[in-house]
């Protein structure tokens, strides 16, 4: 019989080769096969992790992930004001203040939430308390990224074991014919959110892991988020995934005092909790009503599918998944020597708007505005492998393990389809790899979309752990997509567009 930490302990030593997967029905705390291998696709690869899981399955739980106490901001007892700037929605001032969109429209006599103007001052609603959430702690951080310990996770076959509505679906993204284990796949990858957490509140909330013949209102909306922008599988997955990061960085970021319910109640979170207990909680208060909610975040709601699924989630800890001397393997600037780019974003959004603010934006050198082509080359920031390289994404492994879920991982988005790197290419720093386009996600101008992972986390642009390429040490002013690039001395200022305050070169 093989112990978790014995797992990992061999998955640590250098050069072991894998010859079986590990089983998919396997749960923290049983025996396992030898485990020698990592399956991705027809490759197979070693994995390298710096980090051992911190409880070994089958001892006494205490207090999992024992975290310092994590105050939040009060609440408002007073009244304030915001004046809307360009990009902003009433969902999005919202979030930033932890209302409803409902009280915001109601505070302000609003009708439409679509229609508001640049300029315009919006009354921001007091906030009173129902009280505090619970403390009781749903997962810990490892198991809400993308991170070490998903790898073990067969998505295709525990999809197949439960024989209920997931077996058969298909569903058409972007032009291909996906079934349900790749769009969770997709989902998980582009979102860096862990696939058993996913497919856990899909249970929860649809049934579709074990029920073969949801209702109607299940099949259009299965994570029970009601809103034709988000109809389907992929767009509810997508939102829960953006939802689940919005919680738990901003948590981290200590941005989450209160939850607003769908009936109006605002609870103010435990000071105890951890990042991803924080983060499901946020994405049921998006969903339920006080009663609701209350069961939902208790040990005889979520906490006990995912563990009747999986097993006990602390089994899974790794802490701290992000050490606090972490440090930045040596990057550049994404282009060439020689070429004058444009900073064009400062902090913001990783994937999505909830992925912490772990991005910053470069454009081409030349005047013309809007989606054009571009003979610029985006280049390699630092040494590594290409892991994947399709949808405008390029994903590069610096670790070199094969594994997107481990250590250092970089994001370039928006690179186009003709002369993009292969996935399986090592590059090193400042080698092509692809030309800015729009390509991928949402974009109104050819550039290059930067971001950083470690572990599956993302790292912010402008907190503990600021880029630092060439020398340039990123930072923001509070204002997504606002921010500087600083080095001895000298001070680059993101802008939207080509303008003097934003060039910068290697």
């Amino acid at each position: 019989m093989i112990l978790y930490a014995s797992l990992i302990l061999i998955l640590l030593t250098n050069g072991c080769v894998r010859t079986a997967p590990l089983s998919p029905e396997w749960h923290p705390g049983e025996s396992v096969p030898d485990p020698t291998v990592i399956r991705t696709g027809e490759q197979t690869a070693t994995p390298s992790f710096n980090l051992l899981p911190t409880r070994v399955p089958g001892s006494p739980v205490i207090d999992p992930t024992p975290d310092n106490p994590h105050p939040q901001p009060t609440l408002r007892s007073d009244a304030e004001q915001y004046t809307v700037i360009s990009g902003d929605t009433l969902g999005g001032i919202a979030r930033r203040y932890s209302i409803s969109v409902e009280s915001l429209m109601k505070e302000n006599n609003l009708t439409d939430p679509n229609n508001i103007s640049v300029g315009q001052i919006l009354q921001i609603p007091t906030q009173t308390s129902s009280g505090i959430a619970p403390s009781f702690k749903i997962i810990p951080d490892s198991e809400l990224v993308y991170g070490p310990m998903s790898f073990t996770f067969d998505i295709k076959t525990m999809i197949q074991n439960r024989s209920g509505y997931l077996v058969h679906f298909k569903q058409e993204i972007d032009g291909s014919n996906l079934d349900a284990a790749q769009i969770i796949t997709l989902i998980a990858q582009n979102y860096s959110v862990n696939p058993r957490l996913l497919l856990a509140i899909l249970e929860y909330r649809s049934g579709w892991l074990s029920n073969s013949q949801p209702g109607s209102s299940g099949t259009d909306y299965p994570m029970g988020f009601q809103d034709n922008r988000y109809f389907g599988l992929y767009r509810q997955l997508a939102w829960a995934a953006d939802t689940l990061n919005r919680g738990y960085y901003l948590w981290k970021a200590d941005g989450l005092p209160s939850v607003v319910l769908s009936d109006g109640n605002v609870f103010q979170l435990a000071d105890n909790i951890n990042a991803g207990t924080a983060s499901v909680q946020f994405m049921f208060s998006r969903l339920d009503n006080t009663s609701e909610w209350e069961k939902d975040i208790s040990p005889e709601g979520f906490f006990k599918l995912y563990s009747s699924l999986f097993g006990y989630p602390f089994d899974f800890a790794i802490e701290p998944l992000v050490p606090i001397d972490l440090v930045q393997p040596q990057m550049i600037l994404p282009f060439e020597e020689g070429q004058v780019w444009a900073f064009t974003g400062g902090p913001h959004g990783g994937w999505d708007t909830g992925s912490a603010w772990a991005a910053l934006d470069f454009a081409p050198p030349g005047e013309a505005q809007g989606c054009v082509p571009s003979s610029a080359w985006v280049t390699a920031v630092a040494d590594g492998t290409i892991l994947r390289a399709n949808n405008g994404a390029v994903i590069q492994d610096l670790d070199n393990d094969g594994f997107e879920q481990t250590g250092w991982v970089v994001l370039y988005m928006h690179v186009e389809s003709n002369e993009r790197v292969a996935a399986g290419t090592i590059l090193r720093a400042g080698d092509r790899l692809g030309h800015p386009s729009c390509e991928g996600g949402e974009s109104t101008g050819t550039h290059v979309h930067l971001a950083r992972r470690f572990n599956g986390e993302w790292i912010s642009a402008d907190g503990t752990f600021p880029f630092n390429l060439g020398g340039w040490i990123s930072s923001g002013n509070g204002v997504e997509y606002d921010g500087l690039l600083t080095r001895d001395g000298r001070v680059i200022e993101a802008y939207n567009g080509n303008n003097p305050i934003n060039q910068i070169n290697r």
